[in-house]
């Protein structure tokens, strides 16, 4: 039975080694002139301006908390609407209601947040 999968093995095993290869290839052939110019911290082109332990609004994680929560909606969504006819004819009434729901609760979601302020960009 396992030598079914000796080819699956060998391709992986390939794959692993030509990405070790490619990657390190580049430490070992690339131009190595290291200056205090590319050593810098490099920040779109602007010097760097305080310290690394400076303190992040709680809007940024919160921003980023909020798409990945909503961004969750089309994950589920999508699939679902693409087969609805055919889980409708199958299941019925159940797989429209049971996406209401859920809808109803992410809706509800977006109204805590509105009236929590999480949408005010300034």
């Amino acid at each position: 039975m396992i030598i079914q999968y000796i080819p699956l093995f060998i391709v992986i095993a390939i794959a692993v080694v030509f990405g070790a290869v490619t990657v390190f290839s580049s430490e070992i052939f690339g131009p190595q002139r290291p200056t205090k110019e590319k050593l810098s911290t490099y920040e779109s082109g602007m010097k760097p301006i305080g310290t690394t332990h400076e303190r992040v609004s709680i809007k940024y994680y919160l921003v980023a908390m909020l798409f990945i929560i909503f961004d969750l909606e089309v994950i589920f969504v999508y699939p679902w609407a693409v087969l609805f006819r055919k889980l409708f004819s199958e299941i019925g009434m159940p797989v429209f209601v049971s996406m209401m729901i859920f809808l109803v609760v992410l809706e509800l979601g977006y109204l805590y947040v509105y009236k929590k302020g999480g949408f005010k960009w300034d």
